[in-house]
């Protein structure tokens, strides 16, 4: 993976970003950015909403604070669109499966939709 032409969003920025620094991540979201997550608990109708980077900073923390493995599976840049696979695993097992679909601005993220689903 690399920078996609054309769109100034480094897709290998955000491999290592996802599979274990936070603030790399972090790092391609702009200032204003906003994140939209649907799972079981924060449903479509009622999704969590994190706005502008400093909830998305304790959001990461959060995240990465877990013991747990995470992997970019796939990823396709087109213009000023992201849409990404990720998928993570607990000690035990557990597994996670979130698909995003990202809107750059200048190669920031500005938008970020999450859908995720989890072992039970």
């Amino acid at each position: 993976m690399a920078t996609a032409a054309g769109s100034g969003f480094d897709t290998e920025t955000l491999r290592r970003g996802i599979e274990g620094q936070a603030a790399t991540l972090l790092s391609l979201y702009a200032d204003d950015a906003e994140i939209r997550v649907v799972d079981r608990n924060t449903q479509p109708s009622h999704p969590k909403v994190l706005h502008g980077r400093d909830e998305i900073s304790a959001m990461l923390d959060d995240v990465y604070s877990r013991d747990m493995t995470h992997k970019l599976e796939q990823c396709v840049v087109q213009d000023d669109r992201v849409a990404f696979s990720e998928t993570c695993r607990y000690p035990d097992g557990v597994r996670v499966l979130a698909e995003s679909m990202l809107t750059l601005r200048d190669g920031k993220i500005v938008e970020q939709t999450m859908i995720q689903a989890w072992d039970e």
